[in-house]
């Protein structure tokens, strides 16, 4: 990790520090260095994921980075070491201070971040959302991973699939303030009611980004509810957690899991029959998109109604929403999670 030996760079390292659980400014790739930004006459954009070190983010990251070295630019990657929407806007502020040319945030509690967007767009940084949204902030522009429609409407597809249409089935999620999984519960909520009237949802809980307490969650759902038939866990960290129970269990076979699970992570559980499919996209992409986004904003560009960014091609916007969308989600089984390197 390299950190430019400036004094607001040690400033923000001190704040961190003190903070307790946020993490530093990160190296995603060669050449992507973190620092200031738009003082030095170089575009930096940063971006502050939910959580630091998890597979996921950090697939952004790479992705990041390798939009970084070929538009030529600065990528600073830095998130809190827990979700926790506190230590995120510690992160923030530091960034702040760093005077980044842009910020692109995936929050944890949009409504608490809201106000620190607004901080860093009056003092001058260009400032946007990924992964999840802040539609009530400043956020110029929200950089999505797919519909919602297209996640939510996959998992629960994928669930009726998996247990034929019928049964009882549970979610364990994440954030509970998280916007981008609050929504995808509600699409899955309203497709049950509309079409699959055989399968009920008793139960919904919350595991933070903690696949540990997932596991536990997942669990006790199971003994609580011994004819249980699925588990959806729409996050990067319960989607293995549901699949790991459901193994240490012995319910193989007995209870179903789909979830937004990353290749490698989902793979064994994929293989042994304790994950039926993840639904997700290519993370990589979506970091690189995500990087893109804040150059452009940096640069102040606007978004086409479509476009090719690099290796993506024909990626949308929507100027009434703001929304720059990768494209369709990935189904992920045992015959293709193998592909992926993240």
């Amino acid at each position: 990790m390299k950190i430019r030996k400036t004094f607001a760079a040690s400033c923000a390292v001190i704040a961190l520090a003190l903070a307790g659980c946020a993490g530093g400014a990160k190296e995603g790739d060669k050449g992507a260095e973190s620092g200031s930004g738009s003082g030095s006459g170089e575009i930096s954009v940063a971006f502050v994921p939910k959580i630091q070190g998890i597979p996921f983010f950090e697939a952004m990251n790479t992705g990041g980075a390798e939009a970084a070295k070929e538009f030529g630019f600065k990528w600073v990657y830095s998130g809190p070491t827990t979700a926790d929407p506190a230590a995120q806007a510690d992160v923030v502020r530091s960034l702040i201070q760093q005077n980044v040319s842009a910020l692109m945030a995936a929050p944890n509690d949009p409504d608490s971040l809201a106000p620190l967007l607004k901080e860093a767009q009056d003092g001058g940084i260009r400032v946007g959302t990924s992964d999840t949204d802040a539609p009530n902030s400043v956020r110029e522009v929200f950089v999505s991973q797919a519909s919602p429609e297209g996640i939510g409407d996959g998992l629960i597809d994928q669930m009726a699939k998996s247990i034929n249409n019928e049964g009882k089935i549970a979610i364990v999620s994440c954030g509970q303030t998280a916007a981008n999984l609050n929504t995808w519960i509600d699409i899955i909520k309203k497709k049950v009611d509309k079409d699959y009237p055989k399968i009920s949802i008793v139960d919904v809980v919350y595991a933070d980004e903690d696949q540990a307490r997932a596991v536990t969650m997942a669990k006790n759902l199971m003994s609580a509810n011994p004819d249980l038939k699925g588990l959806i866990g729409p996050c990067t960290t319960a989607a293995p957690g549901v699949a790991q129970a459901v193994e240490e269990a012995g319910k193989i076979g007995q209870v179903q899991t789909v979830g937004v699970g990353t290749p490698k992570a989902m793979l064994p559980y994929l293989q042994n029959g304790a994950a039926y499919s993840s639904v997700l996209w290519n993370v990589e992409d979506h970091g690189y998109l995500t990087a893109w986004a804040g150059w452009q904003l940096a640069q102040g560009k606007e978004f086409a109604e479509k476009q090719d960014v690099g290796r993506l091609k024909n990626v949308t916007y929507d100027a009434k929403t703001k929304t720059l969308l990768l494209g369709e989600p990935l189904i992920l089984t045992k015959d293709n999670a193998g592909k992926y390197n993240y």
